[in-house]
């Protein structure tokens, strides 16, 4: 009896035949966008799993991230594309994205340089803590 090996899974790269390219069928069918057209998307730091900021992306920035190796995100005010660093020096550099298992939420792993919060600290959640009742299990 022969065996035959199962084919290997793509590099992902391979999905992006044209970098300039919208970005893959399958993909874009798997994002639940609100009713602006944009997913949230999570930024961790990828050797540290802090969490360090939320923005939004539209299908463009997520194909830019994921094409790029840079993080770039959808201004809701500014109605504008905008790519993490470009201004203040404090760039995200793409490690890994992934989408959550209702297809609403995105979480971008980065090295980040410098502060992830546009108010100059390390993270968006940085000094803004609850006073919270804490839980315990039994």
């Amino acid at each position: 009896m022969s065996e035959q090996s199962a084919p290997s899974p793509s590099p992902a790269v391979e999905l992006f035949s044209d970098p300039a390219g919208p970005l893959p069928q399958e993909i874009a069918d798997a994002l639940k966008r609100d009713s602006a057209g944009l997913v949230a998307a999570i930024v961790q730091q990828h050797d540290t799993n802090e969490v360090l900021m939320l923005g939004w992306m539209d299908d463009e920035a997520l194909h830019r991230t994921m094409t790029t190796g840079r993080v770039t995100f959808y201004s809701r005010s500014r109605q504008e594309y905008w790519r993490k660093g470009d201004t203040s020096g404090h760039v995200q550099f793409v490690k890994s994205v992934a989408l959550d298992c209702d297809g609403d939420a995105l979480l971008i792993r980065v090295d980040q340089i410098g502060a992830a919060c546009h108010t100059g600290t390390r993270t968006c959640f940085d000094g803004r803590d609850f006073t919270v009742v804490t839980g315990y299990r039994d």
